[in-house]
């Protein structure tokens, strides 16, 4: 029969451990948060949105362990310099054309191999003295199962036709994982758990980023919605800034480079929307400007305010071919 006090994990050896994952976990936080602005798919954009804020609050839960484990708070350690490596090598994706590989590297590499790390460290900690510890590992150790499947379901729609540019990076990938010895230093978990990990409760449901994304041809708009959007779009192209604010909500977002943006397209310009996608009770509007000298894109964001549509964001994003409406 194992004494109950068996297990002991030595307080240095827990904070060094804890320092180790907080620097994998924080890296991985700035990963994901870099990315955003860089993935043009809605299903991994939004992907990587929701699981950022989670990272975060890992890191900063094991940043405030620390001096309960006589050490400094808030501190991240890499391991080893090949772990450094690793995680580099993660990042490396920065190509619009690259999102599978962003997908791949979080969520088939890095993500299951924390989780089988933190199973790891929880099935040899002593379930007496280490129970704070062991609590912060069990959130996260829930959070990456509840990623891993989420993240399952979004690259499995994207690997379409990109299975093998997906399998070849996985492979570089674990190889360079396996030369740190994970990332702790210690070697890899004996079973590290598949890409899809049964029986989550996907609270975040990848499948309304997909459906996002896959919106099709046209668009309904609500007719209200769609007066405002007229209004403000009419009112961009004649310059009339104040006619802009009787459609805008409160401390609205009017970026800088819109007036001079409208400008170079000449005068007698039309627009039209081309993308339409719902956030919860808001509304995501890109609208393409054309005018004689060329064309702009812009995108607005639109929110329900007094039972009234306003835009809480107007700005220019780069301009990309988009289908017809």
């Amino acid at each position: 029969m194992t004494h109950p006090l068996s297990g002991c994990v030595p307080v240095e050896d827990s904070a060094r451990l804890v320092r180790n994952y907080r620097y994998a976990v924080e890296r991985m936080m700035r990963i994901l948060g870099g990315w955003i602005a860089l993935t043009p798919e809605i299903s991994a954009k939004l992907l990587f949105g929701r699981h950022v804020w989670d990272s975060a609050q890992h890191a900063d839960a094991l940043g405030r362990r620390l001096p309960e484990l006589r050490s400094t708070g808030g501190v991240s350690e890499p391991a080893n310099a090949e772990i450094v490596a690793f995680m580099d090598a993660v990042e490396t994706p920065q190509a619009p054309e690259q999102t599978v590989e962003r997908v791949v590297g979080v969520y088939q590499v890095l993500k299951p191999h924390l989780l089988a790390s933190y199973e790891e460290y929880l099935g040899r900690a002593n379930t007496v003295y280490e129970p704070p510890t062991r609590r912060i590992l069990a959130r996260c150790a829930e959070d990456e199962r509840r990623h891993i499947a989420a993240g399952g379901v979004v690259l499995r729609h994207l690997t379409t036709g990109a299975m093998e540019r997906a399998q070849a990076w996985r492979a570089k990938l674990e190889a360079l994982l396996e030369l740190a010895n994970g990332v702790t230093g210690r070697g890899l978990p004996m079973s590290a758990p598949g890409p899809d990990v049964p029986g989550v409760s996907l609270s975040d449901d990848p499948r309304e980023f997909i459906r996002l994304e896959q919106a099709g041809g046209t668009w309904t708009l609500a007719p209200e919605l769609d007066a405002a959007i007229a209004h403000v779009a009419s009112a961009l192209i004649a310059r009339e800034h104040e006619r802009v604010g009787r459609c805008t909500a409160e401390g609205m977002s009017l970026g800088e480079t819109v007036g001079p943006a409208l400008a170079t397209i000449g005068e007698g310009a039309s627009f039209r929307v081309v993308a339409v996608a719902k956030v919860g009770g808001q509304r995501l509007v890109k609208l393409r400007f054309e005018g004689p000298q060329g064309a702009i894109a812009v995108v607005t964001r639109w929110m329900l305010a007094d039972d009234q549509w306003r835009a809480a964001v107007i700005d220019v994003v780069p301009l990309q071919p988009t289908p017809p409406v």
